[in-house]
């Protein structure tokens, strides 16, 4: 029996896929498939993981990877994508220092605890292994419609909007490296398809003269290789083991 925290995650987890299907998410998941089809062809190894599932629709088509396994939590939910592993975010049934590159597609922002999912991201990654993570920006519009709706319980909106300086800084902590960062999406969160038609230009004028504001962004951050200090050899003369008032004894 799941516990009733686990059931609520997998309910919300439910919910966020089927607004994935509306058309504000289709457009936000069609952002997101243009920045990852230019992240993940320039990330390379042999084992790629993809932690949590937002839609139906396969994140990893881009990438060069050929054994890709997409993590789910929610055994009970029918997708187009199987997913080959069922196991929680935060306790990855993974051995360590063995994943080459690991995707957390708005998956922090629906875990109870975000930094333990950033702790088993470290540990299950090899070292220069990649991390992308697919973020909601608090600092946005999306941040402003979340404090408005937050309270109706739908996703994303019930979603913990993570900022990019919080997100570094964990990161920074855990040994990360950051690579490179993409804000997206500048057009307010509204469903009206003639609105966000005529609103396209910011998406234009975002990048340039506002990208601080944009409603998500993709982090990539690569895994701190730990080098041992060196011992400097003691090049000092050995101690002598008759002391210096003794006489030695001569032949």
């Amino acid at each position: 029996m799941k516990p009733a925290y686990q059931s609520g995650l997998d309910k919300l987890a439910r919910r966020q896929r089927a607004w994935y299907r509306l058309r504000l998410g289709r457009l936000l998941l069609e952002a997101e498939l243009e920045r990852l089809n230019h992240i993940l062809p320039n990330l390379f190894g042999y084992h790629l993981l993809q932690v949590g599932r937002i839609a139906d629709a396969d994140l990893l088509t881009a990438s060069r990877i050929a054994h890709r396994v997409v993590l789910d939590a929610d055994p009970e939910m029918p997708t187009s994508v199987p997913p080959a592993l069922y196991a929680r975010p935060d306790a990855l049934p993974i051995a360590a220092d063995s994943i080459d590159v690991l995707i957390l597609p708005h998956t922090l922002e629906f875990e109870p605890d975000p930094h333990q999912v950033l702790r088993e991201a470290e540990r299950v990654l090899i070292a220069e292994g990649s991390l992308v993570i697919l973020g909601f920006n608090p600092w946005s519009l999306w941040g402003l419609w979340r404090l408005v709706l937050m309270r109706r319980n739908h996703p994303p909106w019930r979603a913990r909007f993570l900022s990019l300086s919080r997100t570094r800084d964990w990161l920074a902590l855990l040994g990360f490296d950051e690579v490179e960062t993409h804000p997206y999406f500048f057009r307010p969160p509204v469903h009206h398809e003639a609105t966000m038609k005529k609103l396209h230009f910011m998406e234009v004028l975002g990048g340039r003269c506002w990208p601080q504001m944009s409603g998500a962004y993709v982090l990539v951050a690569k895994k701190r290789v730990s080098t041992l200090t060196p011992i400097k050899p003691s090049w000092r003369q050995p101690r002598q083991l008759i002391g210096a008032r003794w006489a030695e004894p001569s032949s």
